[in-house]
């Protein structure tokens, strides 16, 4: 099967391809094959890419898409708020039901804002079932996924035959593979840690961590614990010293800037990182506080950044959301360009919205202006997914439904309030 996308606007990422102000690209078998001025292949079916930026669809690699019934609730808490709602009040309520319809409008939403690739950091740590339910959900989105599947808070028990089982269970999957979600030494000690990475290499899988204060990455730097498999998420309170061990040990780091600024983490480290070696991704965290598309994403980074330094520029904040992203979930050689070779995970932006019209940068357009109504096509591994702003075979009354009687049933065995008033107040207050 071919499709020939035909006059857009087509910003790479791929500094061999380029960018090309009027450009076609042609898809075979879900991979492209060619990117070039004007391509003639009568065969294909065309989509027409006039007025539309065509670029690599974003890469999110890290999201708690559980919670997305509690949207909005906590765009007023604090870090311990957070933790307190979500992990000690109304996680113990959650069924494995709760657990697949909050991760799958979680993932048609990102899918929906252009976010073709997405990693699921999972920590309800409930049950099998629930894990199982986070896997049914991401394989019945038809976006590119990867379940991150983490211990949860507050344990050290061994999740040595949890991952194995899930990791059976997803054994040559195609759009939906495996992460582990490292706990860290503050939690569980180094010794865990350890264990934790030397299983993961076994697998094959990359890990994904949350670090915030300064010494940890010294430890496990000490350690030789340091991976170039791992991903360090936020990182706001580490060292410089400590960004350029990481920078060293070439793993990667995801910043969560709407998330770490409102929640009290601290400046984004985006600044510090480049600084250091160290090519920053981005992520979006959780829905309770934030939104979930990654255009405000990169609108926060970059406008904090400039603020301190002006050293940015709107390239590099599309870099991180894209082939930057992709690299750090060991997925460059499949996406996060538009490519020859690579997978077409590719999504089409209108510049004839009243909103960013007229588009004379595309790039700076889509990093200073753009949001989720511009984006008018999606493509995951060459299938079209969304089409003239629509998601393809997806029952949405039916999804709502299903969500919002979620969300009031855990609302009501947790006794918490949906009007407004939740404030979760931890003992530390």
């Amino acid at each position: 099967m071919k499709t020939l996308l035909t006059g857009g606007t087509v910003v790479s990422m791929d500094p061999a391809v380029g960018d090309l102000e009027r450009g076609d690209v042609l898809i075979e078998d879900g991979v492209i094959v060619e990117v070039a001025a004007n391509i003639d292949a009568p065969d294909a079916e065309v989509i027409d890419a006039t007025d539309r930026i065509v670029m690599p669809g974003f890469v999110d690699n890290h999201r708690h898409s559980w919670q997305t019934a509690f949207r909005g609730v906590g765009a007023d808490w604090t870090f311990p708020e957070w933790a307190l709602a979500m992990h000690r009040t109304v996680k113990p309520h959650y069924q494995p039901e709760d657990v697949y319809a909050g991760t799958l409008l979680g993932r048609l939403e990102a899918l929906h804002s252009g976010v073709t690739t997405m990693l699921d950091w999972y920590h309800v740590a409930q049950s099998h079932a629930h894990e199982d339910a986070a896997v049914a959900a991401l394989r019945d989105a038809p976006g590119r996924s990867i379940f991150c599947l983490g211990a949860g808070w507050g344990t050290a028990a061994p999740v040595d035959a949890d991952i194995r089982r899930v990791r059976s269970d997803l054994a040559g999957e195609g759009l939906v593979t495996m992460a582990l979600g490292l706990r860290g030494p503050d939690d569980t000690g180094m010794d865990t840690v350890a264990r934790e990475l030397k299983l993961a290499a076994e697998l094959g899988l990359r890990t994904s961590l949350h670090v915030e204060a300064s010494g940890t990455v010294a430890d496990l730097h000490e350690h030789g614990l340091l991976r170039d498999t791992t991903t360090f998420v936020h990182a706001n309170g580490i060292s410089d010293e400590e960004l350029r061990m990481l920078a060293d040990a070439d793993a990667s780091l995801s910043i969560s800037p709407d998330v770490e600024l409102k929640m009290g983490f601290g400046s984004p480290v985006t600044g510090r990182a480049l600084a250091a070696g160290l090519r920053p991704t981005l992520s979006i965290d959780d829905v309770p506080s934030v939104g979930g598309d990654m255009f405000s994403t990169m609108r926060t980074a970059f406008a904090v950044q400039r603020g301190l330094d002006g050293g940015l520029r709107s390239r590099d904040l599309l870099e991180f959301a894209t082939v930057d992203a992709a690299r750090s979930c060991g997925l460059d050689t499949r996406t996060g360009s538009i490519t020859p070779g690579k997978d077409a995970d590719i999504i089409l932006l209108r510049t004839d919205d009243l909103t960013v019209f007229p588009v004379t940068d595309p790039v700076a357009t889509v990093v200073s202006a753009g949001h989720p109504g511009l984006v008018d096509t999606v493509l995951v591994a060459g299938r079209v997914v969304k089409r003239d702003g629509v998601l393809l075979g997806v029952d949405l009354p039916a999804l709502r439904t299903r969500l919002l009687e979620s969300r009031n049933r855990i609302a009501a065995v947790a006794g918490v309030p949906l009007d407004g008033t939740w404030r979760p107040r931890p003992e530390s207050e």
